[in-house]
């Protein structure tokens, strides 16, 4: 499975919730789902947006982890 560690950056990148939703441009409700990985995709344009503001690849946001842990 797929995870994403969007909370790992944005502690590392010293942002915030409201803050990256903002500059992304999506609303905090949704870029909460992506954070706490209650989503099944996530659109390119919007990894692609949260990559720019946070200055990271998309490597950093995602970690594949085997079914079984």
């Amino acid at each position: 499975m797929i995870v994403l560690r969007l909370d790992r950056m944005m502690v590392e990148k010293k942002i915030s919730l409201q803050d990256l939703a903002d500059r992304v441009g999506i609303t905090q409700a949704n870029l909460s789902k992506i954070k706490n990985n209650k989503v099944n995709a996530i659109r390119f344009s919007t990894l692609n947006k949260i990559c720019e503001v946070l200055d990271c690849q998309p490597g950093d946001l995602l970690e594949y982890r085997p079914e079984d842990e």
